[in-house]
């Protein structure tokens, strides 16, 4: 086993923490009691307007069109145990990834040459972003995006993983000096998902907040950021979405972060698992991959990024030890296809509602009727051997001109496949399925239906 390194890699320690601290259903119970009878840390009437809150975009000449897909893997410490740098990212493009994750800036060139966006890392002491002043801040900054700030292969640049709210004052001036320095670039922050401790649910609290809702909120009043990004891998901690409890985690989450996402007008990206991180999981599957792409797109997401490329001190990777690919390197390469070619035909339209058939997945999600499906119609076996009734995400969508509307069905049983009828609000002329393999369209057949695999999806385009 390779020896971590705590100072780079997206802690360990932090990782093992959330897990005892947000498996157990008293922390959750916990987190939920806390919520009641605090005070309101943030503006409730804020607007993207309000604060001045600029969406990140990134249209580079080398692809003009992007969807950001990046394995969350800190480069230039994590890949040199296993590979050099220059067949680490040759093996990141062949992969269907359009980003090469973090690096350094000696190694954007290496990037530039597999045409692969980068984002470069800032080194910043979590424990100074409590007390840095701005002018601190903006040396910082400058110093450390000269040689790459007018290179369009970097996206942008790294600042922290999941930070407490006691980091964004000092998060917010590193934001504010990418802005005014490196005009066009992203200053990258990930955030915690649901499920780490609150105010109340432990002594050290993970989020610094009574709730998930309140660290939202806190983070895009203070920060100001041009996108919200977060990690979520209740997917595998769920044991592919059979423990309920633990699946209404990541359901909650994606809905949150997509409802702050559009409060606010801006760009969301989820950050879902490829490896297997519990010994007591088991390995990721096709469904599984497959699955939290889906849902993602299902709900609007403008980004996708995979945890972790490389083994590290797991095993069931993308890469094993000896630094060759495995068979979970071929799944994610065709899940990756599938999500650019996607999500590259989705990024212009908006995301206007999320339902879920009845019974829902897990309790509590919205169920249809929408404004464009009034049902769906869904089963295991034509023939009735298969009991089970796969439940079906329903991500609906429009075009900023209203001309063309869209959605996604979205199979969240990642055990059976769905046969699937829509039944729609009004009467559309032409219903085409969007083929995730090169973005061709064919006519839905309205008698038959079509079929999901588990955990896939399929986009449907109404004119």
């Amino acid at each position: 086993m390779p020896v971590v390194k705590t100072a780079f890699f997206k802690p360990i320690f932090a990782i093992a923490f959330i897990f005892m601290l947000s498996f157990s259903i008293t922390l959750w119970a916990q987190e939920e009691s806390s919520t009641d009878n605090h005070p309101v840390t943030f503006d409730e009437n804020a607007t993207a307007e309000s604060l001045g809150l600029e969406p990140f975009e990134y249209k580079p000449s080398f692809s003009p069109d992007f969807f950001p897909l990046y394995p969350w893997d800190h480069l230039y410490d994590w890949a040199s145990r296993y590979q050099t740098m220059e067949d680490a990212i040759a093996g990141i493009a062949d992969c269907g990834f359009n980003m090469a994750g973090f690096v350094d800036p000696e190694h954007v060139a290496l990037c530039e040459k597999k045409k692969l966006a980068c984002i470069v890392r800032i080194k910043l002491n979590p424990e100074t972003l409590k007390t840095i002043s701005e002018e601190e801040m903006e040396q910082i900054v400058v110093e450390a995006i000269e040689s790459t700030k007018d290179n369009e292969y970097v996206l942008g640049y790294y600042l922290m993983d999941e930070p407490g709210s006691y980091y964004f004052a000092g998060l917010g001036k590193a934001v504010a000096a990418i802005k005014k320095h490196a005009p066009g670039k992203l200053a990258y922050i990930n955030l915690f998902p649901g499920y780490a401790s609150t105010i109340g649910a432990d002594a050290v609290s993970q989020l610094g907040t009574h709730s998930f809702t309140e660290y939202l909120e806190r983070f895009v009043q203070e920060v100001k950021p041009q996108f919200i990004s977060y990690d979520n891998y209740m997917t595998e901690y769920s044991d592919d979405m059979h423990n309920k409890e633990r699946a209404a985690q990541y359901y909650n989450d994606l809905l949150e972060i997509r409802r702050i996402a559009l409060k606010y007008d801006l760009p969301f990206w989820n950050i879902t698992g490829c490896t297997r991180i519990q010994e007591t999981s088991a390995p990721p599957s096709v469904a599984r991959l497959a699955f939290q792409a889906y849902s993602t797109l299902g709900a609007g997401g403008k980004g996708l990024g995979w945890f972790t490329y490389y083994p590290l001190s797991w095993v069931y990777a993308p890469m094993n030890e000896e630094g060759k690919r495995t068979i979970i390197w071929q799944y994610l390469r065709d899940i990756n296809e599938q999500t650019k070619t996607l999500g590259l035909l989705m990024k212009d339209y908006v995301s206007t509602g999320v339902y879920f058939t009845d019974p829902t997945p897990t309790p509590n999600l919205p169920t249809l009727p929408g404004t464009i499906v009034q049902s769906v119609e869904q089963t295991a076996s034509m023939r009735n051997a298969i009991p089970e009734i796969p439940p079906i995400m329903v991500g609906e969508f429009q075009t900023n001109d209203k001309e063309t509307s869209a959605v996604m069905l979205v199979n969240c049983d990642l055990d059976h496949p769905a046969k699937v009828k829509l039944n729609l609000v009004a009467d559309y002329q032409s219903i085409q399925i969007v083929s995730p393999i090169d973005g061709t369209l064919f006519d839905y057949d309205r008698d038959y239906g079509y079929w999901l695999l588990p955990g896939h999806g399929a986009l449907f385009l109404l004119k």
